[in-house]
Formats: C-alpha cells, sequence, structure tokens
C-alpha cells in the first residue's frame, strides 16, 4: 500500500502529466512552427496587435479593426468606400495563408497587389480579391463571380471541390501567386487555378467590370488588403512566404500591329513597313502609347528616329488618369539641345535630372538612336547611342508602379519612328 505522502505525490505527477497533456493537445494559433520558419513564412498578424497594418492611403491605423480574442476583427462599420486596411510592406511572389471566420450574412474579402495612391480611391480598382462571403445568408442575389472563392469579377473555382463550413464557424484559405500562375485554395483543396495577364486573362478584364479600371491586376507587387464590407469578420493565422521572382525577356513590339499595346487620346499610333510610327493629328493634344502591362525592374532598349519634330519620350512605372494625364516619370526624346536621356516627372517636381550640356552632340538628328533605360529599385540610368546620358537615385520613382508608355508631345508637327523595343525583367 502507498503513504499518504507517496499518494499526494502520486496525484501530483498525474495532475501535472494530465495538463501537459490538455495543453499540448490545445489548438495555438498565430505562431509559426520551426519547419515554417526555416521555409521562410513569416506572421502579418502577431496576434495581440494590429502592428504592421494601417489604413488604405494612408500612414497609420484608424479604420474600425481591432484584436478580439486573438483575431483581427473588422466591426462591421465599413463600407465599398472605406473600411480596408493593407500591409505596410508590399509582397510580389507568395503564398498567403490565413483563417476566416464570417458573421451570418457577411461579406469580406482578401486583396493583394493593391496600389497605394491618391488616384485610387478604394483598392479593389488595383488589386484582385479572394472573395469571403457567407452565400447562404446573404441578403441580396449574387452573380457567379461574386460568390465565396472567386477572383472577383474573374475566375470562378471548381464548386464541386468546395467543403465551406457555416457562418460563425472557422475556414482556411489561401492564395498562391508566383510569376503570374494563381491559385485559389479552401480548407485544403484547391478550387481555382488560372494565368494572369494572358491575352484571355485581358479580354475577361476589358469585357467586365474592370472594363472602366485600367489599372486593375497590373502592378506585379502591392500591399496586402483586408476588407470590412458592413459585416464583422474575424481573422487569424495570416502568414505570408514569399517566392522568388523569374526574370524574363521581352519583344514589346511584333513589328506588325500594336498587340501589347493601348493608345491614349486622339493622336496617331500605327504600324508601316515594319515600324511604330507616332505622329500628331488634328487636335494637336497629348498622346500616349502604353503597354498593357506593368514593368517595375527592367532593362530597356529601343531604336527611335526622329522627323519632323521629335519632341516626345518614354515613360517609366507610368499610368493614364482621366483626360489623357500621365501620372510618373519620363525619359526625354527631344529634339538637340532639349536633353535627350534626361528625367522629367510628369507631375510636381519637374526636371528631376537633364543631360549635361557636353552631351548633345550624342543626339543623331534624322537619324536611328538607340536609347537604353535601365530601372531597378530607387535608381534610373540612361544611355544614348552607348554613352551614359543620367544615373539618379529616387525614392518616389522607387516606389512607383506601373506601364512603359511613348509620348507624342503637343503642339502638332511631331512625327517619331521606333523600332526594336526589347527589354529584360530584373
Amino acid at each position: 500500500m502507498y503513504s499518504k505522502e507517496k499518494k499526494n505525490r502520486l496525484c501530483s505527477y498525474v495532475l501535472i502529466a494530465c495538463t501537459l497533456f490538455i495543453t499540448s493537445c490545445k489548438e495555438q494559433h498565430n505562431i509559426l512552427t520551426g519547419e515554417e520558419k526555416a521555409e521562410g513564412w513569416v506572421l502579418l498578424f502577431d496576434g495581440e496587435t494590429m502592428n504592421g497594418w494601417k489604413d488604405y492611403n494612408k500612414p497609420a491605423l484608424t479604420q474600425p479593426w481591432h484584436v478580439v480574442n486573438g483575431c483581427i476583427q473588422a466591426k462591421g462599420d465599413g463600407s465599398d468606400s472605406d473600411g480596408y486596411i493593407v500591409t505596410e510592406k508590399e509582397y510580389e511572389n507568395f503564398e498567403l495563408s490565413w483563417d476566416w471566420k464570417l458573421s451570418k450574412g457577411g461579406n469580406s474579402g482578401m486583396l493583394y497587389h493593391v496600389v497605394e495612391n491618391p488616384v485610387f480611391k478604394v483598392p479593389y480598382v488595383t488589386g484582385p480579391e479572394y472573395q469571403l462571403i457567407d452565400e447562404p445568408n446573404f441578403p441580396e442575389a449574387l452573380e457567379e463571380w461574386q460568390k465565396l472563392g472567386v477572383d472577383y469579377a474573374m475566375y470562378l473555382p471548381d464548386k464541386s471541390l468546395m467543403k465551406v463550413n457555416p457562418a460563425g464557424k472557422w475556414n482556411k484559405s489561401k492564395i498562391v501567386f508566383d510569376n503570374g500562375h494563381v491559385e485559389h485554395w479552401l480548407n485544403g483543396v484547391k478550387i481555382l487555378e488560372f494565368e494572369a495577364r494572358t491575352d484571355e486573362w485581358f479580354e475577361r478584364k476589358n469585357s467586365g467590370k474592370w472594363a472602366h479600371a485600367p489599372e486593375y491586376g497590373l502592378a506585379h507587387k502591392g500591399v496586402i488588403c483586408l476588407q470590412d464590407h458592413g459585416y464583422p469578420a474575424s481573422f487569424r493565422n495570416i502568414k505570408i512566404r514569399e517566392l522568388p521572382r523569374r526574370t524574363k525577356e521581352v519583344k514589346l513590339f511584333n513589328g506588325v500591329d500594336l498587340t501589347g499595346w493601348e493608345a491614349y487620346g486622339t493622336e496617331k499610333w500605327y504600324v508601316d513597313n515594319g515600324l511604330l510610327i507616332c505622329e500628331s493629328g488634328p487636335d494637336k493634344k497629348y498622346g500616349y502609347l502604353a503597354t498593357r502591362e506593368y514593368y517595375d525592374d527592367f532593362d530597356l532598349t529601343l531604336e527611335f528616329k526622329q522627323e519632323a519634330d521629335g519632341n516626345s519620350g518614354v515613360f517609366i512605372r507610368s499610368f493614364v488618369e482621366k483626360d489623357v494625364k500621365i501620372n510618373g516619370w519620363q525619359v526625354e526624346v527631344a529634339p538637340k539641345n532639349h536633353d535627350t536621356g534626361g528625367i522629367y516627372e510628369s507631375y510636381g517636381r519637374g526636371w528631376l535630372v537633364q543631360i549635361p550640356d557636353e552631351k548633345e552632340h550624342i543626339l543623331k538628328e534624322g537619324d536611328w538612336n538607340t536609347m537604353r533605360i535601365k530601372v531597378q529599385g530607387d535608381n534610373v540610368t540612361t544611355w544614348l547611342n552607348g554613352e551614359e546620358m543620367v544615373h539618379i537615385n529616387d525614392e518616389k520613382i522607387g516606389a512607383g508602379k506601373g506601364r512603359i508608355a511613348l509620348q507624342i508631345h503637343d503642339g502638332g508637327g511631331i512625327r517619331v519612328l521606333w523600332r526594336n523595343l526589347k527589354l529584360k525583367t530584373l
């Protein structure tokens, strides 16, 4: 028989063992295992604070989001025009995983590649969205492209693969964006897969809800965004693993037609005898021919020949607003003694760097010139006919995103020929 002291000691051991067992079986949240850390996963939510998050287009967090019981929670005070919070850091290629729980009839979403710029009043006109919605209890009729798991207004999931826990219960989702290859996962099952920025992708974009949102889905890098759409929603275990960027070589002009480009304004852009030609029209206003895709870090070479007035330019990390107003930075193409190869900001600061006067002779008037533009992070370097023209390091350019665009200056009388536009992403 055990003595009373031994019995008490044994009971203590059993109690400790049971406590340890219960603790070990209790599910823990907002932490990473050693294996996950080794694979490169990081938490976007620490389970206790809103550190790392802020309002969309604002420097700090003021929107009605808070931490409740280890979850980021939307109070449900948001609307279509506000209630969005975003990560402070931008992401390009990634795996993004999170747990989510909606209120009855709830509506929310996870967006990515969102561009912050005062021109864009809401994040969804730039960033694709994994839709989160309580379909059975939503008070309004839904189109298929508005339902759970869709790439909002673009691609539909395979409903037969979807196992959904009801409102008030937790579900787990994942987005993979790997150099244009996109996957949506729900509760451990891949429900949707497509390739972004293909011809077919652009056809969908330009024929549906995003036909009047020209910058939708084009950014290669942007912030992650959570949406408060007027219903309480909870999120936890939000974690991300960045994936490497793959470089590629791109022939921007095919020598046949304007495939891959979009024209803005009434000035003339056309192809003749294998050359891309820009020419002033009767309105004599600004005109732009922009790549349909964004290019952030790249090494671009092209050839141009100025006929008549050669006042033009090559815009980088730029986009065109309403009324044919461009937002971005221009590498100048102009007549001699007007800084071809210099860099001009189209809004705000004007000339950022002009070429030295002694380099004006490098431009060949009435003949073909070769221009090279290298853009990487904050740095831009330009060359003309093999000679370096300017180099600049600028944080504002570094934060920019957008297209490559050719310009026709206003005033009329302009005609410039282009060929051999080739780019390598960096």
